[in-house]
């Protein structure tokens, strides 16, 4: 899917559930930074991870603490790397963020921050203490 494709099915609602998984996630989060300032991009993407966890009937699953950790993590990236980084050359240069299983938040919180009500409905700062 092109990225026109990917924001667009985003926006418009019309991703299919088993298309858009951990890496779109990240993508998307980078698109929009790409083309947004940091708060703009940070209240598309939000209002559209929203909408489309609604128009599959899952509105429950959005979660702000790491949608919003995730954007703030892929923005640092984006400040260190070249300015004219597409796509592909982001994600060869920051695999730990596309790794969901092993995923780069426990660093920064413990599970059961992550895994609570207030951490789905508002930005928890990180409290993870190594």
């Amino acid at each position: 899917m092109t990225d026109e494709e990917l924001m667009r099915g985003l926006e418009e609602t019309s991703l299919a559930a088993d298309a858009f998984h951990h890496t779109e996630h990240v993508r998307a989060a980078f698109l929009y930074l790409r083309r947004y300032p940091l708060l703009q991009a940070l209240e598309k993407l939000s209002a559209g991870l929203r909408n489309l966890a609604a128009a599959h009937g899952k509105a429950h699953r959005y979660h702000q603490t790491i949608t919003w950790a995730y954007l703030f993590l892929i923005h640092e990236r984006i400040a260190r790397s070249a300015a004219d980084l597409e796509w592909k050359d982001f994600a060869a240069q920051n695999e730990d963020l596309l790794n969901w299983s092993d995923n780069i938040l426990r660093r920064y919180y413990r599970e059961e921050t992550l895994k609570s009500d207030l951490a789905r409905q508002v930005f928890l700062l990180p409290d993870h203490r190594p």
